[in-house]
């Protein structure tokens, strides 16, 4: 790729230009893509400089928006490595409604949250590379949506559960793999490969064009923006590396455990219900349930023991307790004592 072509990658711009309010276009177009209307930032909170866990600030960009029909938003970008991943997502909506309600306040201020979670690491199953989800009330028997009365200053009004509950965006970067033709497409293809058309009329990207060309970068930028992407490179390949180890170490420990305690729960049933039909039909029952729960285990113990491998390789290496923190989901007290 022609140096003016290349461009800063996504991660390290929302960290660290793209809260500058003159940048604002590039993170408004993102969002009004995914959303469907058009957002204007109103803020980046600064939530990071003041948190209770040291942990919460990492890939976290926190936003304040407003739609086309003025609505005050919450949006929180996260960009992070996590063992338990959804229930981070979860953690950081609900800090959010929670941060941005004063005690004693109305439940009217609630504020309605966008989650949007951009991921650069393999996620579970699935083959698309955009997921949405919001929460509905379905009638069990009549299917229809659950409409509630609420009081606002010009009086009632019939509001859905969509319209405040929280929304989920999770764009799985590594699973683009297309040719960008619409406005999210070339989204995903700068997201992925810093990548954007000269004649993109996506909403956020022709500003990005603008603000985020590496060779705007001064040497001291371009070394640390360098180093970082070789840090993730590293990261991911030790990551992948040991999880598919301990997966296989896993099973093989759940098989082998899996087999003695079948074999143990089938004589022991086996003896009570007759011996003759017991050592049959025990052992073949205790067998399957031994290795089906003796896999499951093993393939637990083998995921801890993953994440325990990267991060005593990663130590090795002299990274940081905090990013080998955030890449392996260990707490910080466990990788200060490995």
């Amino acid at each position: 790729m022609n140096e003016e072509n290349r461009y800063i990658r996504f991660d390290w711009a929302a960290k660290r230009m793209l809260r500058d309010k003159a940048n604002f276009g590039v993170l408004e177009g993102l969002m009004t893509v995914l959303i469907g209307e058009e957002i204007k930032i109103i803020e980046i909170l600064e939530s990071e400089s003041n948190q209770e866990y040291e942990r919460d600030k990492f890939n976290r960009v926190d936003i304040k928006a407003r739609n086309s029909k003025g609505e005050i938003i919450l949006v929180e970008i996260q960009q992070t490595r996590e063992l338990y991943f959804l229930q981070r997502v979860l953690y950081g909506v609900a800090k959010a409604i929670t941060e941005h309600i004063s005690l004693g306040e109305d439940y009217l201020h609630v504020k309605k949250v966008y989650s949007i979670s951009i991921l650069y690491f393999d996620l579970g199953q699935g083959a698309d590379y955009l997921y949405h989800g919001q929460n509905r009330l379905v009638g069990v028997h009549t299917g229809d949506t659950l409409q509630i009365n609420a009081k606002e200053r010009e009086g009632i009004k019939m509001v859905t559960p969509e319209n405040i509950f929280p929304e989920y965006f999770i764009i799985r970067v590594n699973e683009f793999n297309q040719v960008a033709k619409t406005p999210l497409e070339e989204w995903l293809q700068y997201l992925k490969s810093g990548i954007i058309k000269p004649d993109t009329v996506a909403p956020g990207l022709s500003e990005a064009r603008e603000k985020l060309a590496m060779m705007q970068m001064s040497p001291q930028e371009r070394k640390a923006y360098e180093r970082h992407m070789e840090n993730l490179m590293y990261q991911n390949s030790v990551f992948a590396a040991a999880h598919l180890e301990g997966r296989a170490e896993g099973r093989a420990e759940g098989r082998a455990e899996g087999r003695a305690e079948g074999r143990a729960e089938g004589r022991v049933e086996g003896r009570a219900e007759g011996r003759a039909e017991g050592r049959a039909e025990g052992r073949a029952e205790g067998r399957a349930e031994g290795i089906v729960e003796g896999r499951a285990e093993g393939i637990a113990e083998g995921e801890a023991k993953a994440s325990i491998t990267v991060a005593k390789k990663m130590k090795a290496k002299g990274i940081e307790n905090e990013v080998i923190a955030e890449v392996t989901g260990l707490d910080i007290e466990t990788v200060s004592t490995l």
